[in-house]
Parts: C-alpha cells; structure tokens; sequence
C-alpha cells in the first residue's frame, strides 16, 4: 500500500515544477489540458496492467500529470477573480478536493464490493477494482475536453507575456458575460503591458547541441533560483517548511486511517493493538469488507465544514492567520488520535483532523497564489507541491515502517510538524485582499 501511494506522489512531485515552470513560460489553459490529458490515459490504462509493478509504473506516469494540475489550475484560477473576493473563490475551488474525495469513496463503496462486475478476458482478470480505476479517470479527460473545447487564456498571463490582443479578447468575453443583462459598452479601447525585456535573453543560444540542453536547462532551473533571493526568499523558506509539514502529516495519516480504525475495533488506543494477519499471501481480497469504504467517506465528507469556514471568512481574515490557527489546531486533534481509547472516538477525532487540516491546504493555496508575481506564480507552487511530495512518500513510508512496530512514533511526529508548520506561518507577510503582481 505504501509503495502505491508513494508511486503516485513520485508522479506528482516530476510533474508539479515540469507542468508549473511551462505554465508560467507556455500558458495556463494549454498546461492544464495536457497535464489532465495524461493523468486520465495513463490512469484509465493502469486498470489493464498484468502485473502490480507495470501498475506502479503507470500509476507513476498518471501522477506526473496530477502533479501539474494542481499547481497550474489555482494560478489560472486566481488570475480571473478580483481582489476583494479572490480569498472566497479560490477556498470554493478547493472545495471540489472534499468533492472529488467523497465522489471517489462513495463509487469505490459501491463498485469495488461487487463481484458481479468482474469479468476474465484471456490474460486478464477484469475485477471491481479495475472498473473503479477507470472510473477514476473520466473526471481528469472530461476536463480536459472541457478546457481544450471552451476556456479561455489566463488574460493575466497573456499581459505579461506580451499578447495584447489575445488578453483584450478575453477581457471583452469576461465583460459581456458578466453584464448579460446590461447594454453598455465595454469601456476599455486597450491595454497596457509590460515590455518583453528578456526576449533576447531567452532565445536558445546558437552551438551544439549539449550547449543548447545546457542554456535550456538553465532558463528551466532560472525560476527555481529567483525564489530564493532578495524579498522572496524568505517567505519560500517558509513556505517550504509549511509545505513539508502538513504533507507529511496528512497524506502520511490519510492513507493509514483505515489500519488505526481496525485496531481500534476491540478498544484501546490505535497503538497499543498491534494486529498482525497471519497468513496474508493466502488471504483473499474477496469478499470485501466495506466498513473501511464507510469510514473514508465519513472522513472525506467532514472537510465540509471547513469549506464552508473558509470560504465564508478567508476574505475577512486571511488567509495568513487561518493557515496558521488550523495548523496548530490540528496538531492537536493529532495527539488526541494517540490516546482515544475506542473507534467511534477514532472516528470522531479523524473527522475533526480532516475537517480543520482542509483549512489550512485553502489557505496555503490563497497565500501560495498571493505572494508570487504572475511570471513565477505556476513555478513557485509547481517547486512547493514538489516538495510536498516528497514529504507525503515520506510520510507514507515511516508510517508503513512503523505502524506494526511503534505507531507512536509518526503520530507524534506529525503532531510535532504541523505544530511547527503553524508558528511557522506566522512568519509569512499578509496578503489579505492585496492585487496580483
């Protein structure tokens, strides 16, 4: 289980600066299209694999391009919202992460239990999981589609990139569906933008072809370089550090919350019944057992509340002192797991982890998309959700090497991060309400 998770977070962690730096150079719509494009083939044909490494592969490749959709789309997204309601708007669009959460434990609950769906087809043996996989990837080729057929440029992208009258069209098409019901004009006769200084700067260079690969892999790493000097240098450490700590400590959680609630069904705290099956090679997965596929949902379900919270006062707070309240707050929901003594209370202090750590990845996505100009703003979250990566495989492995042996230990070491991750916060500027650079 460790090693599947961690495939797909090595996917995400290639792709999230790869996706994110040629957003930034290529645009945002065409980067999301092909980023989704590949998260959805390679996912849809990871149900047809004979073999649980080919699987790994392909799952791997299916993560490169999750990888760039996260980071890409929250910068696209941003760059169409005003200022004053651009805190509330992009905690709506996080919302849809507890949507797609409970969408995927609500159709694993109802096909993956179901022998009837499985079918043999020569050298395959097509189960309910197989079936479940595919379905898991019409969402990313659908939006794909969706994008490719009917979303504009990033208008914000197109001004900084010197497009004038690519960016005045969609600035005219956001207009006129914005005032369907109004007859006026649209005010604006054009724009002004910023001149294209570096355009000679970035041409290839002329000379063979290592030459050539090592400018281009200069002008590739140069985005990563201006994170850390002069003013931003020090929210990146920052960021990075936050990054670190809630990835670690939530997708190292998530992933092993059905093992704590198993050992909690006969009483006593989560770490004190080290369960061990005996036997496993010879067990079957069949029939399935879907107290587990209940559980997740009732976990994804709780994020809603924090939704709601957020969205409601991330404009009238910030996004600063929410990321930074949620984070110690869950650091303490954290260490209550440790010494529940039953499931139920299991379950409970799960659902409140769940539903005060989602406030604080909103934040993280208002905050991430406020302290960046446009021309690094897919780069900078590509190299942070990278990082992030890192420490969720992380997170899954020390809680996969320790969960039999001491499940103390990562439970209190993610308490311990996110307890860190919050102060932490602390040191970031606010950026309430602030415009876009």
């Amino acid at each position: 289980m460790g090693l599947l998770t961690s495939s797909i977070f090595l996917g995400m962690m290639v792709g999230g600066y790869v996706w994110g730096y040629l957003a930034d150079r290529r645009g945002r719509r065409s980067i999301l299209v092909i980023s989704l494009a590949v998260n959805g083939i390679f996912g849809a044909v990871a149900s047809l694999a004979p073999s649980f490494w080919l699987f790994l592969l392909l799952r791997f490749f299916s993560g490169v391009g999750v990888g760039g959709s996260i980071p890409v789309i929250f910068s696209y997204f941003s760059e169409f919202q005003p200022r004053l309601r651009r805190g509330a708007m992009i905690s709506a669009l996080a919302t849809f992460w507890m949507a797609g959460n409970i969408l995927a434990a609500g159709v694993a609950w109802l096909v993956i239990p179901r022998t009837s769906l499985s079918a043999h087809w020569g050298w395959l043996d097509f189960q309910s999981w197989r079936l479940f996989v595919v379905l898991c990837s019409v969402p990313s080729l659908s939006s794909a589609l969706i994008f490719r057929l009917f979303m504009p440029e990033s208008p914000k992208f197109l001004m900084e990139a010197g497009h004038e009258t690519e960016a005045l069209s969609v600035f005219q098409k956001m207009f006129k569906l914005n005032n369907r019901c109004a007859t006026k004009p649209f005010p604006v006769p054009g724009l002004v933008i910023r001149s294209k200084d570096d355009e000679v700067k970035n041409r290839p260079t002329s000379g063979s072809r290592c030459q050539q690969f090592s400018h281009q892999l200069k002008q590739a790493l140069d985005p990563m370089k201006q994170l850390f000097v002069g003013p931003l240098a020090s929210r990146s450490v920052i960021l990075l550090i936050i990054f670190f700590c809630i990835s670690f400590g939530y997708y190292g959680l998530w992933m092993w919350f059905p093992e704590l609630f198993k050992r909690t069904e006969d009483g006593g705290s989560p770490c004190a019944n080290v369960s061990r099956v005996q036997n496993s090679e010879n067990e079957s997965c069949y029939p399935v057992k879907t107290a587990v596929y209940m559980e997740g949902f009732v976990t994804a379900a709780s994020n809603l509340p924090g939704n709601i919270f957020t969205i409601l006062l991330m404009d009238r707070i910030g996004g600063k002192i929410l990321l930074s309240v949620s984070l110690l707050v869950s650091s303490m929901s954290v260490f209550i797991i440790y010494v529940v003594k039953t499931k139920a209370q299991s379950l409970i202090m799960s659902c409140v982890f769940s539903g005060v750590s989602v406030i604080s990845w909103n934040a993280l996505d208002v905050v991430g998309t406020e302290l960046y100009p446009t021309q690094l703003r897919s780069s900078a979250l590509g190299v942070f959700t990278g990082v992030g990566r890192v420490a969720a495989i992380m997170g899954n492995v020390v809680f996969g090497q320790l969960v039999d042996s001491n499940c103390a230990i990562p439970l209190l070491m993610v308490s311990a991060l996110l307890l860190a991750g919050g102060l932490a916060a602390l040191r970031l500027p606010q950026t309430k309400q602030t415009e876009l650079t």
